[in-house]
């Protein structure tokens, strides 16, 4: 039986950043945080009815936008509502998103109450050049009490969101940013390149980006100063502390199953093989998902010819990729499916065969992207 999760999309924010493709919505008027709630759990009653679902859950993650911008009242009406329709596992790890600019003692100590036991900080930057750069609502200073604030309310599992490659940014400005959040100690850190994404400020007006020697050798110095300090690098762009690897990221990694509910929230469900897997997406706009409860999300049956690519553009995220048995059971296909494409990316040394898994080398982690195309029919 493959691993359930459940995301839950809250899609506003107090400003919509240049670089943001996330389905998220600058706040004008007053949150309908009841209404919102309400919509959440009827959303996932109609979910699990639609689909059948009879698995407890691994994991939750709520995400945005800026989800922390809900008071704990809200988190409390909704993580009650539910327990109420679904079967959750003992170790649940429940993840919040959170900005800095929205850290309060009292409220972020009320969420560790409810039960949310990890909180992942969109910082990106300790640099306040660069963050205004990328049109951030905090500064530094602020990046740094919110972190004190999360560890102070009693949250141990902490990821901090931090990016590179930013416009303008030198060597040492890199180095500081991670060397600033290994001094924090957050139990993770997720390590992302900034790419200009379709339908975003930036890339309608790029900015100018330093240089790809400057990028990767940005990257080469973190990657090392994190390894150096106990941090594992497991995913494409996730480090951790032994036992801390984010659970419910790995379930999508993993090619697991997730329910999505939310505004513009995505989903994944398996049905019994040989039935198709599912793919799921909720109404984007907000207000358009308050008023169509009722009306059906959109449904993409996966076709066969479409597994293969599915299934390694994620597990080869993983540092471990996969075992034939994990992809034979996750797919109902055979290792031959994944032919011609498996044999070339092992004959050139982009993937590398050892110990019953497949999994990326050295060169063919630095071009993932080159690894993918080879599986596109």
């Amino acid at each position: 039986m493959l691993p359930l999760t459940l995301y839950i999309h809250i899609p506003w924010c107090i400003k919509k950043c240049p670089y943001c493709d996330f389905n998220s919505h600058a706040v004008k008027t007053e949150l309908p945080e009841k209404r919102y709630i309400d919509t959440l759990l009827s959303d996932l009653s109609q979910t699990i009815d639609k689909y059948e679902i009879n698995r407890p859950l691994n994991s939750i993650f709520i995400g945005g936008g800026t989800p922390s911008l809900f008071k704990p009242e809200s988190f409390e009406l909704l993580l009650r509502g539910i327990a109420k329709q679904i079967e959750l596992k003992p170790d649940l790890e429940i993840t919040l998103e959170a900005n800095p600019g929205t850290f309060e003692s009292n409220k972020f100590a009320e969420f560790r109450t409810l039960g949310i036991n990890r909180l992942s900080i969109g910082i990106q930057s300790f640099n306040d050049t660069l963050l205004s750069r990328l049109g951030r609502v905090h500064n530094s200073n602020e990046a740094i009490r919110a972190v004190e604030i999360a560890q102070q309310s009693g949250f141990e599992n902490i990821n901090l969101d931090l990016m590179f490659g930013l416009p303008g940014a030198t060597l040492a400005e890199g180095h500081h940013d991670i060397a600033t959040a290994i001094q924090l100690q957050p139990k993770h850190i997720s390590y992302y390149q900034l790419t200009l994404e379709p339908n975003t400020y930036f890339h309608k007006f790029p900015p100018k980006l330093p240089h790809d020697e400057l990028i990767y050798n940005t990257q080469q110095i973190a990657q090392a100063l994190l390894a150096e300090h106990g941090y594992q690098q497991y995913e494409v762009s996730a480090y951790s502390q032994q036992g801390f690897q984010c659970q419910h990221n790995l379930n999508y990694w993993q090619f697991g199953d997730y329910l999505g509910i939310g505004a513009g929230a995505h989903g994944k469900v398996s049905l019994s093989l040989p039935n198709p897997i599912i793919r799921t997406c909720k109404s984007k706009q907000p207000e358009h998902y308050l008023n169509s409860l009722n009306l059906p999300a959109d449904e993409h049956l996966l076709a066969s010819k479409e597994l293969p690519i599915e299934f390694v553009m994620n597990h080869l995220r993983l540092k471990q990729g996969f075992t034939p048995a994990s992809y034979e059971a996750a797919t109902g296909l055979n290792m031959a499916t994944l032919e011609p494409a498996l044999s070339s990316c092992l004959d050139t040394g982009l993937l590398v065969y050892q110990n019953g898994f497949y999994y990326c080398s050295d060169d063919g982690w630095n071009f993932l992207d080159n690894i993918l195309e080879k599986f596109i029919v």
